[in-house]
Protein backbone atom coordinates (compact mmCIF):
# COMPACT_ATOMS: atom_id res chain seq x y z
CA UNK A 1 0.00 0.00 0.00
CA UNK A 2 0.96 3.70 -0.81
CA UNK A 3 1.48 6.19 1.62
CA UNK A 4 1.47 9.97 1.52
CA UNK A 5 3.44 12.15 3.39
CA UNK A 6 2.41 14.34 5.75
CA UNK A 7 2.37 17.78 4.06
CA UNK A 8 -0.30 16.75 1.67
CA UNK A 9 -2.95 16.99 4.52
CA UNK A 10 -5.18 20.37 3.90
CA UNK A 11 -3.86 22.60 6.96
CA UNK A 12 -2.26 19.48 8.52
CA UNK A 13 1.48 20.25 10.85
CA UNK A 14 3.50 17.35 9.74
CA UNK A 15 2.86 14.42 12.04
CA UNK A 16 5.56 12.78 14.58
CA UNK A 17 6.79 8.77 14.34
CA UNK A 18 3.52 6.91 15.86
CA UNK A 19 1.30 9.70 16.07
CA UNK A 20 -2.76 9.15 14.07
CA UNK A 21 -4.37 12.60 12.83
CA UNK A 22 -7.69 13.86 14.57
CA UNK A 23 -10.84 12.15 13.43
CA UNK A 24 -13.63 14.35 12.59
CA UNK A 25 -11.63 17.02 10.14
CA UNK A 26 -14.06 18.37 7.63
CA UNK A 27 -13.26 17.91 4.10
CA UNK A 28 -10.42 15.44 5.17
CA UNK A 29 -9.51 12.66 2.69
CA UNK A 30 -9.80 9.64 4.99
CA UNK A 31 -6.21 7.78 4.96
CA UNK A 32 -6.02 4.19 6.24
CA UNK A 33 -2.41 3.58 8.10
CA UNK A 34 -0.16 0.57 8.51
CA UNK A 35 0.28 -0.76 11.83
CA UNK A 36 2.75 1.04 14.24
CA UNK A 37 4.83 -2.53 14.58
CA UNK A 38 4.77 -2.71 11.09
CA UNK A 39 6.48 1.06 10.60
CA UNK A 40 9.50 -0.22 12.56
CA UNK A 41 10.18 -2.51 10.26
CA UNK A 42 9.54 0.02 7.40
CA UNK A 43 11.88 2.31 8.82
CA UNK A 44 14.76 -0.35 8.82
CA UNK A 45 15.89 -1.43 5.60
CA UNK A 46 18.76 -3.99 7.23
CA UNK A 47 15.79 -5.48 9.41
CA UNK A 48 13.35 -6.23 6.04
CA UNK A 49 16.75 -7.63 4.84
CA UNK A 50 17.08 -10.38 7.63
CA UNK A 51 13.38 -11.09 8.37
CA UNK A 52 13.13 -12.71 5.03
CA UNK A 53 13.88 -11.37 1.56
CA UNK A 54 11.95 -14.60 -0.08
CA UNK A 55 8.55 -13.50 1.31
CA UNK A 56 9.08 -16.36 4.03
CA UNK A 57 9.38 -16.43 7.77
CA UNK A 58 12.83 -17.30 9.07
CA UNK A 59 12.13 -20.56 10.83
CA UNK A 60 11.12 -21.80 8.21
CA UNK A 61 13.85 -20.89 5.97
CA UNK A 62 16.65 -22.05 8.57
CA UNK A 63 15.18 -25.50 8.61
CA UNK A 64 15.37 -25.50 5.04
CA UNK A 65 19.24 -24.50 5.36
CA UNK A 66 19.82 -27.08 7.96
CA UNK A 67 18.26 -30.34 6.48
CA UNK A 68 20.37 -29.17 3.16
CA UNK A 69 23.52 -29.14 5.66
CA UNK A 70 22.84 -32.27 6.86
CA UNK A 71 22.27 -34.01 2.97
CA UNK A 72 25.57 -32.24 2.39
CA UNK A 73 27.66 -33.85 5.20
CA UNK A 74 26.03 -37.38 4.54
CA UNK A 75 26.98 -37.03 0.24
CA UNK A 76 30.78 -36.14 1.48
CA UNK A 77 31.50 -38.83 3.85
CA UNK A 78 32.90 -41.44 1.98
CA UNK A 79 32.18 -44.95 4.06
CA UNK A 80 34.10 -48.23 2.29
CA UNK A 81 32.13 -51.45 1.43
CA UNK A 82 29.13 -49.05 2.02
CA UNK A 83 29.06 -45.46 -0.10
CA UNK A 84 29.68 -45.76 -4.45
CA UNK A 85 31.89 -43.24 -5.90
CA UNK A 86 29.89 -42.28 -8.70
CA UNK A 87 31.27 -41.14 -11.95
CA UNK A 88 33.12 -38.27 -12.12
CA UNK A 89 33.93 -38.19 -8.46
CA UNK A 90 36.96 -38.25 -6.84
CA UNK A 91 38.28 -39.32 -3.20
CA UNK A 92 40.06 -35.96 -1.08
CA UNK A 93 41.20 -35.95 2.55
CA UNK A 94 40.05 -33.47 4.97
CA UNK A 95 43.38 -31.90 5.89
CA UNK A 96 42.03 -31.02 9.20
CA UNK A 97 42.02 -34.44 10.06
CA UNK A 98 46.23 -35.09 9.37
CA UNK A 99 48.54 -33.29 11.19
CA UNK A 100 51.12 -34.57 8.17
CA UNK A 101 50.01 -36.18 4.71
CA UNK A 102 52.55 -36.73 1.76
CA UNK A 103 52.20 -39.24 -1.10
CA UNK A 104 54.55 -39.98 -3.92
CA UNK A 105 55.33 -42.46 -6.75
CA UNK A 106 58.12 -44.37 -8.18
CA UNK A 107 58.22 -45.76 -11.67
CA UNK A 108 56.90 -48.91 -10.77
CA UNK A 109 54.65 -50.14 -7.85
CA UNK A 110 56.41 -50.97 -4.70
CA UNK A 111 53.73 -53.69 -3.12
CA UNK A 112 56.15 -54.51 0.15
CA UNK A 113 58.45 -52.25 1.75
CA UNK A 114 59.85 -51.82 5.68
CA UNK A 115 60.80 -48.83 7.53
CA UNK A 116 64.66 -48.63 8.76
CA UNK A 117 65.76 -47.45 11.32
CA UNK A 118 68.39 -44.24 11.32
CA UNK A 119 70.82 -42.59 13.39
CA UNK A 120 68.39 -39.39 13.55
CA UNK A 121 67.36 -40.22 16.76
CA UNK A 122 63.74 -41.37 18.77
CA UNK A 123 60.86 -40.24 19.68
CA UNK A 124 60.89 -37.43 17.10
CA UNK A 125 57.92 -35.18 16.84
CA UNK A 126 59.45 -31.81 14.94
CA UNK A 127 59.27 -30.92 11.82
CA UNK A 128 60.33 -31.13 8.74
CA UNK A 129 61.13 -34.89 9.07
CA UNK A 130 62.91 -37.57 7.40
CA UNK A 131 62.01 -41.55 6.92
CA UNK A 132 64.21 -44.41 5.70
CA UNK A 133 63.13 -47.58 3.77
CA UNK A 134 63.97 -50.34 1.58
CA UNK A 135 61.02 -51.75 -1.32
CA UNK A 136 60.64 -53.73 -3.83
CA UNK A 137 59.64 -53.35 -7.34
CA UNK A 138 56.49 -55.02 -9.38
CA UNK A 139 57.18 -54.65 -12.72
CA UNK A 140 55.13 -55.83 -15.96
CA UNK A 141 55.87 -59.10 -16.70
CA UNK A 142 57.71 -58.13 -20.22
CA UNK A 143 60.16 -55.73 -18.61
CA UNK A 144 60.70 -58.30 -15.52
CA UNK A 145 64.74 -56.97 -15.95
CA UNK A 146 63.90 -53.28 -15.12
CA UNK A 147 62.96 -54.76 -11.34
CA UNK A 148 65.22 -53.59 -8.70
CA UNK A 149 65.27 -53.14 -5.13
CA UNK A 150 64.57 -49.62 -3.49
CA UNK A 151 66.60 -48.23 -0.67
CA UNK A 152 64.22 -45.11 -0.14
CA UNK A 153 65.12 -41.76 2.10
CA UNK A 154 62.06 -39.15 1.90
CA UNK A 155 62.75 -35.86 3.44
CA UNK A 156 61.38 -32.49 4.14
CA UNK A 157 57.99 -34.30 5.16
CA UNK A 158 56.14 -31.16 6.61
CA UNK A 159 53.27 -30.50 8.60
CA UNK A 160 50.23 -29.66 7.50
CA UNK A 161 49.59 -26.20 7.67
CA UNK A 162 45.86 -25.45 9.05
CA UNK A 163 46.41 -21.73 9.04
CA UNK A 164 45.81 -19.05 6.91
CA UNK A 165 47.09 -19.08 3.97
CA UNK A 166 50.69 -16.15 3.36
CA UNK A 167 48.74 -13.15 2.60
CA UNK A 168 51.95 -12.57 0.53
CA UNK A 169 51.52 -15.07 -2.78
CA UNK A 170 55.15 -13.79 -4.15
CA UNK A 171 57.09 -15.89 -1.19
CA UNK A 172 57.95 -19.57 -3.02
CA UNK A 173 60.65 -20.27 -1.08
CA UNK A 174 58.64 -21.00 1.76
CA UNK A 175 56.61 -23.25 -0.81
CA UNK A 176 59.31 -24.90 -2.36
CA UNK A 177 60.85 -25.71 1.36
CA UNK A 178 57.98 -27.36 2.20
CA UNK A 179 57.46 -30.34 -1.04
CA UNK A 180 58.55 -33.79 0.04
CA UNK A 181 61.94 -35.03 -1.46
CA UNK A 182 62.15 -38.84 -2.45
CA UNK A 183 65.91 -39.59 -3.15
CA UNK A 184 66.73 -43.88 -3.75
CA UNK A 185 69.20 -45.84 -4.89
CA UNK A 186 68.86 -49.43 -6.73
CA UNK A 187 69.41 -52.63 -6.33
CA UNK A 188 68.87 -54.85 -9.31
CA UNK A 189 66.56 -57.96 -9.07
CA UNK A 190 65.77 -60.88 -10.86
CA UNK A 191 62.36 -60.89 -10.24
CA UNK A 192 59.37 -58.87 -8.71
CA UNK A 193 59.43 -58.95 -5.17
CA UNK A 194 56.83 -60.33 -3.12
CA UNK A 195 58.25 -59.30 0.26
CA UNK A 196 60.88 -57.68 2.06
CA UNK A 197 62.02 -56.96 5.21
CA UNK A 198 64.75 -55.00 7.27
CA UNK A 199 67.22 -56.40 9.78
CA UNK A 200 69.58 -54.77 11.71
CA UNK A 201 72.46 -56.71 13.43
CA UNK A 202 73.60 -56.28 16.56
CA UNK A 203 75.98 -52.74 16.26
CA UNK A 204 79.23 -52.99 17.19
CA UNK A 205 80.08 -49.12 15.69
CA UNK A 206 80.01 -46.79 18.58
CA UNK A 207 79.90 -43.63 16.20
CA UNK A 208 75.76 -43.00 16.65
CA UNK A 209 76.39 -40.78 13.58
CA UNK A 210 76.58 -43.22 11.35
CA UNK A 211 73.66 -45.17 9.70
CA UNK A 212 73.39 -48.72 11.21
CA UNK A 213 74.80 -51.70 9.56
CA UNK A 214 71.37 -53.13 7.60
CA UNK A 215 70.60 -56.55 5.92
CA UNK A 216 67.28 -56.84 3.89
CA UNK A 217 65.78 -60.11 2.60
CA UNK A 218 63.73 -60.16 -0.09
CA UNK A 219 61.62 -62.91 -1.36
CA UNK A 220 60.73 -62.90 -5.04
CA UNK A 221 58.93 -64.62 -7.59
CA UNK A 222 60.93 -66.90 -9.16
CA UNK A 223 60.66 -68.58 -5.57
CA UNK A 224 64.10 -67.25 -4.72
CA UNK A 225 65.16 -64.94 -1.35
CA UNK A 226 67.96 -62.56 -1.72
CA UNK A 227 69.61 -60.93 1.25
CA UNK A 228 71.63 -57.61 1.03
CA UNK A 229 73.66 -55.54 2.79
CA UNK A 230 72.17 -52.07 2.13
CA UNK A 231 74.34 -50.17 4.24
CA UNK A 232 76.84 -48.46 1.48
CA UNK A 233 73.25 -47.08 -0.15
CA UNK A 234 71.84 -45.72 2.83
CA UNK A 235 75.50 -43.96 3.79
CA UNK A 236 75.37 -42.77 -0.03
CA UNK A 237 71.74 -41.51 0.72
CA UNK A 238 72.95 -39.54 4.24
CA UNK A 239 76.09 -38.57 3.68
CA UNK A 240 77.23 -36.05 1.04
CA UNK A 241 80.40 -37.06 -0.90
CA UNK A 242 79.66 -40.79 -0.30
CA UNK A 243 80.85 -42.51 -2.67
CA UNK A 244 78.84 -46.49 -3.73
CA UNK A 245 81.70 -49.34 -4.29
CA UNK A 246 80.79 -51.17 -7.56
CA UNK A 247 80.46 -54.52 -5.89
CA UNK A 248 78.37 -53.00 -3.14
CA UNK A 249 74.75 -54.25 -4.71
CA UNK A 250 75.92 -57.89 -5.01
CA UNK A 251 73.81 -60.41 -2.67
CA UNK A 252 75.26 -61.97 0.04
CA UNK A 253 73.85 -64.88 -0.31
CA UNK A 254 70.87 -66.26 -2.71
CA UNK A 255 68.49 -69.11 -1.31
CA UNK A 256 66.75 -71.43 -3.15
CA UNK A 257 65.61 -73.93 -0.84
CA UNK A 258 61.99 -72.88 -2.04
CA UNK A 259 60.03 -74.96 -4.30
CA UNK A 260 57.50 -72.54 -4.84
CA UNK A 261 57.69 -68.34 -4.38
CA UNK A 262 56.32 -67.39 -0.90
CA UNK A 263 54.90 -64.06 0.62
CA UNK A 264 56.02 -64.84 4.29
CA UNK A 265 59.00 -63.40 5.58
CA UNK A 266 60.09 -62.47 9.33
CA UNK A 267 63.80 -61.77 10.94
CA UNK A 268 64.27 -62.67 14.41
CA UNK A 269 65.09 -59.89 17.21
CA UNK A 270 68.77 -59.65 17.09
CA UNK A 271 69.01 -59.98 20.49
CA UNK A 272 67.90 -63.09 19.91
CA UNK A 273 70.17 -63.64 17.15
CA UNK A 274 72.37 -61.35 16.78
CA UNK A 275 73.64 -62.35 13.48
CA UNK A 276 70.59 -63.08 12.05
CA UNK A 277 68.02 -65.69 11.45
CA UNK A 278 65.14 -65.60 9.15
CA UNK A 279 62.36 -67.57 8.58
CA UNK A 280 60.29 -67.60 5.34
CA UNK A 281 57.45 -69.47 3.81
CA UNK A 282 55.87 -70.30 0.71
CA UNK A 283 53.03 -71.64 -1.34
CA UNK A 284 53.22 -75.35 -0.85
CA UNK A 285 53.03 -74.56 2.82
CA UNK A 286 56.70 -75.43 3.78
CA UNK A 287 58.95 -73.00 5.91
CA UNK A 288 62.21 -73.27 5.95
CA UNK A 289 64.93 -71.31 8.52
CA UNK A 290 67.97 -69.68 7.42
CA UNK A 291 71.31 -68.60 9.89
CA UNK A 292 73.35 -66.18 10.40
CA UNK A 293 76.91 -66.04 11.19
CA UNK A 294 79.31 -63.36 12.47
CA UNK A 295 81.43 -63.82 9.17
CA UNK A 296 77.91 -62.50 7.14
CA UNK A 297 77.09 -66.08 5.94
CA UNK A 298 73.84 -67.59 5.67
CA UNK A 299 73.36 -71.11 5.53
CA UNK A 300 69.54 -72.61 5.20
CA UNK A 301 68.01 -75.50 6.59
CA UNK A 302 67.07 -78.23 4.15
CA UNK A 303 64.34 -79.79 6.16
CA UNK A 304 61.49 -77.57 6.50
CA UNK A 305 58.61 -77.08 8.93
CA UNK A 306 55.16 -78.59 7.20
CA UNK A 307 52.06 -78.80 8.80
CA UNK A 308 49.80 -76.00 6.90
CA UNK A 309 47.30 -77.32 4.12
CA UNK A 310 48.01 -74.24 2.23
CA UNK A 311 50.09 -71.33 1.40
CA UNK A 312 52.02 -70.16 4.23
CA UNK A 313 50.54 -66.17 3.98
CA UNK A 314 52.28 -64.75 6.97
CA UNK A 315 55.20 -65.42 9.76
CA UNK A 316 56.04 -63.48 13.32
CA UNK A 317 58.73 -64.78 15.62
CA UNK A 318 57.77 -64.41 18.99
CA UNK A 319 58.49 -60.67 20.76
CA UNK A 320 59.56 -62.48 24.01
CA UNK A 321 60.45 -66.20 23.39
CA UNK A 322 63.35 -66.44 21.03
CA UNK A 323 62.70 -70.39 19.70
CA UNK A 324 59.02 -69.29 19.15
CA UNK A 325 57.07 -68.53 16.12
CA UNK A 326 53.53 -68.62 14.40
CA UNK A 327 52.59 -68.80 11.02
CA UNK A 328 49.07 -67.82 9.62
CA UNK A 329 47.89 -69.78 6.39
CA UNK A 330 45.45 -69.75 3.42
CA UNK A 331 43.66 -72.99 5.56
CA UNK A 332 42.54 -70.81 7.76
CA UNK A 333 44.92 -71.61 10.52
CA UNK A 334 47.29 -69.91 12.98
CA UNK A 335 50.08 -72.46 14.15
CA UNK A 336 52.74 -71.70 16.76
CA UNK A 337 56.20 -73.59 16.45
CA UNK A 338 59.40 -74.88 18.83
CA UNK A 339 62.59 -74.67 16.40
CA UNK A 340 63.83 -76.51 19.05
CA UNK A 341 61.07 -79.70 18.13
CA UNK A 342 62.75 -82.17 16.25
CA UNK A 343 59.81 -83.11 14.83
CA UNK A 344 59.05 -79.61 13.03
CA UNK A 345 55.43 -80.27 13.76
CA UNK A 346 53.76 -77.63 15.66
CA UNK A 347 52.54 -77.54 19.24
CA UNK A 348 49.85 -75.56 18.58
CA UNK A 349 47.10 -75.37 15.66
CA UNK A 350 43.91 -73.20 15.76
CA UNK A 351 41.56 -72.30 13.66
CA UNK A 352 40.53 -68.55 13.01
CA UNK A 353 38.87 -67.87 9.95
CA UNK A 354 36.96 -70.42 7.26
CA UNK A 355 38.90 -67.97 4.39
CA UNK A 356 42.23 -67.01 3.97
CA UNK A 357 44.41 -65.60 6.94
CA UNK A 358 46.70 -63.45 4.83
CA UNK A 359 47.92 -61.39 7.78
CA UNK A 360 49.10 -61.42 10.98
CA UNK A 361 51.24 -59.15 13.87
CA UNK A 362 52.67 -60.13 17.39
CA UNK A 363 51.85 -57.44 19.95
CA UNK A 364 55.59 -55.99 21.04
CA UNK A 365 54.09 -54.57 24.26
CA UNK A 366 51.95 -57.19 25.63
CA UNK A 367 53.57 -60.71 23.96
CA UNK A 368 50.26 -62.90 24.15
CA UNK A 369 48.12 -60.43 21.96
CA UNK A 370 48.23 -61.44 17.96
CA UNK A 371 45.94 -60.00 15.39
CA UNK A 372 45.22 -61.58 12.22
CA UNK A 373 43.51 -60.42 9.12
CA UNK A 374 41.26 -62.82 6.80
CA UNK A 375 40.06 -62.70 3.30
CA UNK A 376 36.85 -61.94 3.72
CA UNK A 377 37.51 -58.54 5.34
CA UNK A 378 37.14 -59.79 8.75
CA UNK A 379 40.04 -59.32 11.48
CA UNK A 380 40.88 -60.02 15.09
CA UNK A 381 42.76 -60.25 18.03
CA UNK A 382 43.61 -63.24 20.26
CA UNK A 383 44.98 -63.79 23.92
CA UNK A 384 47.21 -66.53 23.22
CA UNK A 385 47.31 -67.76 27.12
CA UNK A 386 43.62 -69.40 25.60
CA UNK A 387 45.58 -71.61 23.53
CA UNK A 388 47.14 -74.76 24.80
CA UNK A 389 49.69 -76.91 22.80
CA UNK A 390 47.70 -80.47 21.66
CA UNK A 391 48.67 -83.85 23.68
CA UNK A 392 49.51 -86.62 22.09
CA UNK A 393 48.26 -85.02 18.43
CA UNK A 394 44.78 -83.64 19.46
CA UNK A 395 42.60 -82.01 17.13
CA UNK A 396 42.61 -78.50 15.67
CA UNK A 397 41.33 -75.35 18.68
CA UNK A 398 38.70 -73.00 17.76
CA UNK A 399 38.67 -70.58 20.53
CA UNK A 400 37.26 -66.92 20.30
CA UNK A 401 38.88 -63.90 19.19
CA UNK A 402 39.17 -61.08 22.44
CA UNK A 403 37.81 -58.58 19.55
CA UNK A 404 36.82 -59.13 16.31
CA UNK A 405 35.50 -56.42 13.78
CA UNK A 406 33.78 -57.21 10.24
CA UNK A 407 33.87 -53.35 8.96
CA UNK A 408 35.99 -54.07 6.18
CA UNK A 409 34.14 -55.83 3.43
CA UNK A 410 37.28 -56.96 1.07
CA UNK A 411 40.43 -58.73 1.86
CA UNK A 412 43.11 -57.24 4.86
CA UNK A 413 45.81 -57.04 3.23
CA UNK A 414 48.41 -55.46 6.24
CA UNK A 415 48.00 -55.30 9.85
CA UNK A 416 50.44 -53.86 12.36
CA UNK A 417 49.99 -53.39 16.12
CA UNK A 418 51.42 -49.56 17.19
CA UNK A 419 55.08 -50.17 18.52
CA UNK A 420 54.26 -48.24 21.70
CA UNK A 421 50.93 -48.90 22.42
CA UNK A 422 49.19 -52.46 23.10
CA UNK A 423 45.47 -51.27 22.33
CA UNK A 424 45.85 -49.02 19.07
CA UNK A 425 46.02 -51.16 15.32
CA UNK A 426 46.61 -50.09 12.08
CA UNK A 427 45.12 -51.78 9.30
CA UNK A 428 44.98 -52.06 5.49
CA UNK A 429 42.35 -53.27 3.08
CA UNK A 430 41.36 -53.86 -0.73
CA UNK A 431 39.00 -51.85 -0.22
CA UNK A 432 41.31 -48.81 -0.82
CA UNK A 433 41.41 -47.56 2.82
CA UNK A 434 43.74 -47.68 5.51
CA UNK A 435 42.27 -47.70 9.29
CA UNK A 436 43.19 -46.86 12.77
CA UNK A 437 41.77 -48.65 15.69
CA UNK A 438 41.50 -47.78 19.45
CA UNK A 439 41.03 -51.15 21.45
CA UNK A 440 40.73 -49.95 24.39
CA UNK A 441 37.20 -47.70 23.52
CA UNK A 442 34.57 -50.50 25.06
CA UNK A 443 30.85 -49.17 24.43
CA UNK A 444 28.09 -51.21 25.56
CA UNK A 445 24.79 -51.67 23.68
CA UNK A 446 22.97 -49.60 24.83
CA UNK A 447 25.20 -46.78 24.87
CA UNK A 448 26.57 -47.84 21.16
CA UNK A 449 22.96 -47.68 20.12
CA UNK A 450 22.48 -43.94 21.25
CA UNK A 451 26.17 -42.81 20.19
CA UNK A 452 25.83 -39.91 18.01
CA UNK A 453 27.63 -40.18 14.53
CA UNK A 454 28.21 -43.99 14.41
CA UNK A 455 25.19 -44.49 12.41
CA UNK A 456 25.23 -45.37 8.25
CA UNK A 457 21.80 -44.77 8.33
CA UNK A 458 18.58 -46.01 9.61
CA UNK A 459 18.44 -49.75 9.57
CA UNK A 460 22.08 -49.81 8.54
CA UNK A 461 25.19 -51.31 10.72
CA UNK A 462 26.97 -48.94 12.86
CA UNK A 463 30.84 -47.89 12.40
CA UNK A 464 32.30 -49.84 15.72
CA UNK A 465 33.63 -47.33 18.14
CA UNK A 466 36.91 -48.53 18.26
CA UNK A 467 37.43 -47.04 14.90
CA UNK A 468 39.63 -44.04 14.89
CA UNK A 469 40.64 -43.15 11.62
CA UNK A 470 39.97 -44.41 7.94
CA UNK A 471 42.59 -43.10 5.30
CA UNK A 472 42.33 -43.58 1.58
CA UNK A 473 45.08 -45.35 -0.12
CA UNK A 474 44.00 -47.12 -3.85
CA UNK A 475 45.30 -50.77 -3.99
CA UNK A 476 46.48 -50.43 -0.20
CA UNK A 477 49.32 -53.59 0.15
CA UNK A 478 51.24 -52.99 2.89
CA UNK A 479 51.70 -50.35 5.98
CA UNK A 480 54.00 -50.17 8.89
CA UNK A 481 54.08 -47.39 11.47
CA UNK A 482 57.90 -45.51 11.96
CA UNK A 483 59.15 -46.80 14.97
CA UNK A 484 61.52 -43.79 15.87
CA UNK A 485 58.49 -41.17 14.95
CA UNK A 486 54.96 -41.91 17.20
CA UNK A 487 51.82 -41.94 15.27
CA UNK A 488 53.63 -42.11 11.77
CA UNK A 489 52.09 -44.56 8.99
CA UNK A 490 53.70 -45.27 6.02
CA UNK A 491 51.72 -47.33 3.50
CA UNK A 492 52.34 -48.44 0.47
CA UNK A 493 49.93 -49.42 -2.85
CA UNK A 494 49.04 -49.46 -6.57
CA UNK A 495 49.42 -45.20 -6.53
CA UNK A 496 52.97 -45.03 -4.78
CA UNK A 497 53.69 -44.57 -1.04
CA UNK A 498 51.44 -42.53 1.43
CA UNK A 499 53.18 -40.99 5.04
CA UNK A 500 50.82 -39.67 7.32
CA UNK A 501 49.96 -38.98 10.66
CA UNK A 502 46.62 -38.26 12.09
CA UNK A 503 45.15 -36.01 15.05
CA UNK A 504 44.20 -39.27 16.83
CA UNK A 505 47.40 -40.92 17.27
Amino acid sequence: MSKRSAEELDGGAPLKAGQRPENGTQNEESLDFEDEFEDEYDDSEDEIMEAGVDGRPDAEREAEARDAMDVDTKEQTFIPGRSILQPGQTLTPDPTTYEMLHTMSTTWPCLSFDVVRDNLGDNRKRYPRTLYAVAGTQAESSRAKENELMVLKLSSLAKMDHGLESESEDDDDDDEASDPILESKSIPLPSTTNRIRAFQPTQTSTNSAEMPTTLTATSLENAQIQIHDVTPHLKALSTPGFILQPNASKPLATLRMHKDEGYALDWALASSFPAGRLLSGDCTGAIYSTQGNESGQFAADSRPYVGHAGSVEEIQWSPSEKNVFASASSDGSVKVWDVRSKSRKPAVDVKVSSTDVNVMSWSRQTAHLLATGADDGGWGVWDLRQWKPQQNGGGQLTPSPVASFSFHKKPITSIEWHPSDDSVVAVASADDTATLWDLSVEIDDEEYGKEAGLGLGEGAEKVPPQLLFIHHVEDGKELHWHPQMPGTVMVTGGGGFGVFKTISV
